[in-house]
């Protein structure tokens, strides 16, 4: 089979397009056929060493993919070759024709969903279900900011907090950008390079403030987040790229909490419900990934370039 390896950590360069040998199942494994594989960030952050999860060298980067069972082993249910199927973000070596996983790795990807949107939702869609409801106890009639609403999760958050009827504010950087936030449902739509562009989050509230905020990049917004929440507001940080700098007066005469994530920390039962609610929405038409790019797989390199970029709309995905 082909394969992005890394066999040293650094630049986009790394990503080397190599064949390697199939990869054969155990008792208790199954063999996924690649459709579509999903590129994160947090790929960058590993393929480069500055993540705290460095891998083992050599090392084919992904979690999230879409494509169709090939083979199972001998003790392996629920599951069968020519099922339509998706990865969580516990599964590893996706950017690859073939993939080897435990079948409850596996997910049922419904027949309106493409593999490219299966290969979206992986990490995108359970960290924004974990980010809303897990960690941030969003509920019906709150009002949402989604500070970074155009890249794969804000979108995510954006459908997810429609279906559960939150009133929504995302930001973007771009037109396009916004649009699209426009287009999954959100409420009213804020560029972020504008100059005092939050001075009209007080008068969207009616001086209230927001519930709930979902922060791609708390390292800039953080310290501004905590002047928009209303009383008993909550921030969940998703993405940051350094320190932050608070004012800690903030938090207190709000009764506001910060509340960290990392998807890697969420429990079995916890990724259970995620995925249970995922489907639904998947099957019912709440849910609906947006690609930005569907690159073949030999330009890993480009990819791992254009996730880290300002101003990309939705999910970029590598085609075997």
């Amino acid at each position: 089979m082909r394969a992005i390896r890394v066999s040293e950590t650094g630049g986009p360069e790394v990503l080397r397009l190599e064949e390697l040998p199939d990869p054969q199942p155990g008792a208790r494994d199954v063999v996924v056929r690649v459709r579509a594989a999903g590129v994160n960030p947090v790929d960058t952050y590993r393929r480069a060493g500055t993540h705290g999860r460095p891998p083992e060298l050599p090392w084919i980067p992904g979690s999230d993919a879409a494509g169709v069972v090939e083979r199972v082993g001998a003790a392996v249910t629920g599951v069968a070759p020519g099922d339509r199927v998706y990865t969580d973000h516990t599964a590893v070596r996706a950017y690859a024709e073939l993939m080897l996983c435990r079948a409850t790795q596996l997910h049922p990807l419904p027949a309106r969903i493409s593999f490219a949107g299966g290969a979206s939702l992986g990490v995108p869609y359970a960290t924004a279900y974990r980010a809303l409801f897990q960690r941030g106890a969003a509920r019906a009639g709150e009002t949402l900011l989604v500070h970074g609403g155009t890249g794969g999760v804000g979108l995510a958050v954006i459908q997810l907090a429609r279906a559960a009827g939150l009133t929504v504010i995302a930001t973007g950087g771009t037109e396009r950008g916004r649009d699209e936030a426009r287009r999954q449902g959100a409420d009213h739509v804020l560029d972020h390079r504008a100059p005092g562009y939050l001075d009209s989050v007080a008068e969207l509230t009616g001086g209230k403030g927001v519930d709930l905020v979902i922060e791609m990049l708390a390292n800039v917004n953080l310290g501004r987040d905590l002047g928009l929440l209303a009383r008993g507001g909550r921030v969940v940080v998703v993405g940051s790229r350094g320190t932050a700098e608070i004012d800690s007066r903030d938090t207190m005469t709000r009764d506001a909490d910060i509340r960290g994530l990392t998807l890697f920390n969420t429990p079995a039962e916890d990724l259970a419900a995620i995925h249970a609610a995922l489907g639904r929405g998947l099957e019912n038409g709440a849910l609906s990934p947006v690609i930005d790019a569907e690159l073949p797989l030999a330009d890993a390199p480009l990819a791992h370039e254009r996730v880290m970029a300002p101003g990309h709309q939705g999910k970029i995905v590598l085609i075997p």
